[in-house]
C-alpha cells in the first residue's frame, strides 16, 4: 500500500494518510452508509452538486496535477496516485516522469487504485447525503415560515420575517423554496402605503436575496410599494437603506421599467445623503451604483442636476475608493452631456483640479471619464477654463496619457485637449507650463 502525504484532519487532530484511513475507518463506512448505497450514487454528480468551498476534502483525495477530487485514481510505479485523465495527458505531452517527485519512470504502466476509489466514493456519498438531508430540513422550515406569515400579524409577523430572512440569507435552498412556493407574491403583498418600516425593512431584506421574475418586478414597481422604499431610504437603518437601493436597482433592470418611478426628488435627495454620510461608508457603493443607473435615463438628468448632485460629487471625489470613484465619475460624465450639467461643472471651483488629479492615477476608465468632463468644461469657454486647467498641471498629465499604452481614443482626445489648451500661450510659455520640456521638444 503506497503512503500518501499526510495532513491534520478531524476534531482530535490525528494524522490522516491512506493506511490510517483504511485501518481506522475514518474515510469509509459511516452511520447509515454501506457499500451498496455508495455505489448507487454517481461520483461525478455528487462532486458537482456539493459546494466544495464549504467542506474540507482530505488531501489524499486530491489529484496533485489538477488539485481537484479524483474520480478515477490510478497509481504509478513510484507510489504516487493521480486522476487517470490527468496523468494520461501528462504522458501525452512527452513527460515520462512522476509529476510529484520528478523521478524517471522505470515502468509506465498505471494501476487502478480501487481502495482509494471506494473511499472517495463513500466519503462523498456521506457528504452528499448530509447535504440532501440538511436541504430537506431547511426547505421544510422555510415552507412552515411562509405558512405562518399568511396567518400572523403585528409583532408575530415581524418575528416570522426575521426568521425567514435568517434562513434565506444563509441557505440557497431556502431562497429556492420561497420562490417556488409563491413566497415572492406573499412578501410583495406585505408592502403598501400602510406598511410599517419594521415590516417593510424585513421584506426588502429578503427580496434582495431572491431571483425575481419579470411579473414579480413589475408588481414591486407599483407606486405605493416604491414610495415605501423611498421612505425607508430616507429614514431607515443603513442596512435598510442599502437593501432598498439594491432592490430599486434590481427593479430597474426590467425591460419595461418606467423611468418615472425613479424621477423622484425625495429618492435622489435620499441617495445623495447616503453617499455623503461619512458615518455610513458602506452606503457609498450601493448609493452611487443606483445613481449611475438612474442617470443613464436622459429624462432624469435635469432633475439630478437641479438638486445639486454635481458639486456634491465633485467635492467627494478625493475621498472615494477606486470603485466608488469610477461610479461617481461616470455619473458626472453622463450629466456633462446636457447643458445644465456642463454649467454646473464649470461653476464648481474644484471640478478642474479634481479631474486633473484623477488622470493616470486610478484606472483607464477613470481617466476616460475625467478627460471627457474636462473637454466639456473647457469647450464652454476655452480662454477661461483652459488657463485654469494648465495652471493646475493638465498639460503635463495630457502628455503622460499620450505617451502611455492606453486606448488610442484616449490619446486622441488628450491630443485635442492639449491643442485647445495651447491656443492661449506662445510656444515657449506653453512648454514651460508643461514642465516636460524635453518631451515636448
Amino acid at each position: 500500500m503506497p503512503v500518501f502525504s499526510s495532513r491534520r484532519d478531524g476534531a482530535d487532530g490525528q494524522v490522516l494518510d491512506l493506511d490510517t484511513a483504511v485501518k481506522d475507518g475514518i474515510l469509509g463506512g459511516g452511520v447509515g452508509f454501506g457499500g451498496g448505497f455508495a455505489q448507487k450514487l454517481d461520483l461525478k454528480k455528487m462532486i458537482e452538486e456539493l459546494n466544495l468551498l464549504e467542506i474540507e476534502i482530505p488531501s489524499v483525495f486530491i489529484c496533485p496535477i489538477s488539485l481537484e477530487p479524483m474520480e478515477d485514481p490510478v497509481t504509478l510505479c513510484t507510489g504516487q496516485t493521480y486522476e487517470r485523465s490527468n496523468i494520461l495527458k501528462w504522458f501525452s505531452l512527452g513527460h515520462f516522469t512522476c509529476p510529484t517527485t520528478m523521478q524517471e519512470l522505470w515502468d509506465d504502466s498505471i494501476t487502478p487504485n480501487n481502495t482509494l476509489h471506494r473511499l472517495v466514493h463513500t466519503w462523498f456519498s456521506q457528504k452528499y447525503f448530509q447535504m440532501k438531508k440538511k436541504s430537506e430540513d431547511v426547505s421544510g422550515m422555510t415552507s412552515e415560515i411562509l405558512d405562518t406569515l399568511k396567518k400572523v400579524k403585528g409583532q408575530a409577523r415581524v418575528l416570522s420575517l426575521k426568521e425567514l430572512r435568517r434562513v434565506v440569507t444563509a441557505h440557497a435552498i431556502a431562497r429556492k423554496t420561497v420562490v417556488e412556493n409563491g413566497g415572492v407574491s406573499l412578501l410583495s403583498s406585505l408592502l403598501g402605503p400602510y406598511t410599517s418600516h419594521a415590516i417593510g425593512s424585513e421584506v426588502v431584506s429578503i427580496l434582495v436575496h431572491l431571483k425575481l421574475d419579470s411579473s414579480s418586478r413589475l408588481n414591486l414597481t407599483q407606486p405605493a410599494k416604491v414610495s415605501l422604499m423611498v421612505d425607508m431610504l430616507n429614514e431607515g437603518s443603513i442596512e435598510t437603506k442599502i437593501n432598498c437601493t439594491r432592490l430599486i436597482e434590481l427593479l430597474m433592470e426590467e425591460e419595461n421599467f418606467q423611468v418615472e418611478i425613479v424621477s423622484s426628488h425625495s429618492l435622489l435627495v435620499a441617495l445623495m445623503k447616503m453617499v455623503r454620510d461619512k458615518r455610513l461608508p458602506n452606503g457609498n457603493l450601493p448609493g452611487l451604483s443606483l445613481l449611475k443607473s438612474i442617470s443613464a435615463h436622459k429624462q432624469v438628468r435635469i432633475l439630478i442636476v437641479s438638486i445639486g448632485v454635481i458639486p456634491q460629487l465633485v467635492e467627494l471625489l478625493p475621498e472615494l475608493n477606486p470603485d466608488c470613484l469610477e461610479l461617481a465619475l461616470f455619473v458626472l460624465d453622463t450629466l456633462s452631456t446636457i447643458r445644465e450639467g456642463k454649467l454646473a461643472l464649470s461653476n464648481c471651483s474644484k471640478t478642474i483640479p479634481n479631474m486633473v488629479r484623477v488622470l493616470m492615477r486610478v484606472s483607464e476608465n477613470c481617466t476616460q471619464h475625467a478627460l471627457s468632463i474636462l473637454w466639456s468644461v473647457c469647450k464652454l469657454s476655452p480662454q477661461e477654463y483652459s488657463l485654469i486647467a494648465v495652471d493646475v498641471g493638465l498639460a503635463a498629465k495630457l502628455l503622460l496619457v499620450i505617451q502611455s499604452g492606453c486606448n488610442p481614443s484616449l490619446k486622441q482626445q488628450s491630443a485635442e485637449l492639449l491643442k485647445l489648451c495651447s491656443l492661449n500661450y506662445s510656444d515657449s510659455i506653453f512648454i514651460s507650463k508643461c514642465k516636460l520640456t524635453r518631451t515636448i521638444q
